[in-house]
């Protein structure tokens, strides 16, 4: 082939390598800046840890919260049941107590109308004073005691008056008389003492 018809194909060529540089020149310049923006500075980097780190105490401050307010109602319901036994106790003990005080009132007039004389029923007498005071201890054991308020003045938590009655020996509204004791449960009320009650004589 002659040098005049291989000039032409050897700058046909040249061209072509020539293009082909710049395509891979710009497609380069192009992917610097990119690959700029993908490596962050040490400063970026340092600040984007502390953001995740906040975020993260956050997180598990969110759940201490939720476990303490959980422990917090846990405790909660278990002191509402163990009130609500407790109500339930004192409940079927008032009126087991109650239900006592009717023998406790037999077994005193048993031994208040008594002929102490006889000695016949001596024994008798001395088994129902036994048993009425061992009746009395069990119940003192369990926060029943007897209001018994003679001589004392009058109180309309523990007293029921019955009547009353003009005198000059003793203060206005003062206890004259027990007709009935009362009872108390554990310094509540069971059942008032009936009283005969004082006042001043015209």
């Amino acid at each position: 082939m002659s040098e005049q018809t291989k000039a032409p194909e050897q700058e046909l060529e040249t061209a072509q390598e020539e293009v082909v540089e710049q395509a891979a020149e710009a497609q380069a310049q192009e992917e610097a800046p990119q690959a700029e923006q993908a490596e962050l500075s040490p400063e970026e980097e340092i600040a984007g840890l502390y953001a995740e780190l906040e975020a993260a105490k956050q997180t598990i401050e969110g759940q201490k919260d939720g476990v303490v307010r959980a422990a917090a109602e846990v405790e909660n319901m278990r002191r509402r049941a163990a009130q609500d036994v407790e109500k339930a106790h004192k409940l079927a003990l008032k009126k087991f107590a109650n239900d006592l005080l009717p023998v406790i009132d037999n077994l005193e007039r048993a031994v208040e109308f008594a002929d102490k004389e006889n000695e016949a029923t001596k024994s008798v007498l001395e088994g129902v004073e036994m048993t009425l005071k061992s009746f009395s201890d069990v119940l003192g054991k369990y926060g029943v005691e007897a209001v018994n308020p003679q001589g004392e003045a009058f109180s309309p938590e523990f007293h029921q008056a019955m009547s009353i009655q003009p005198s000059n020996d003793v203060a206005p509204n003062t206890v004259l008389a027990v007709m009935q004791k009362g009872y108390t449960l554990n310094g509540h009320l069971l059942r008032p003492a009936m009283v005969m009650v004082s006042k001043a004589a015209e």
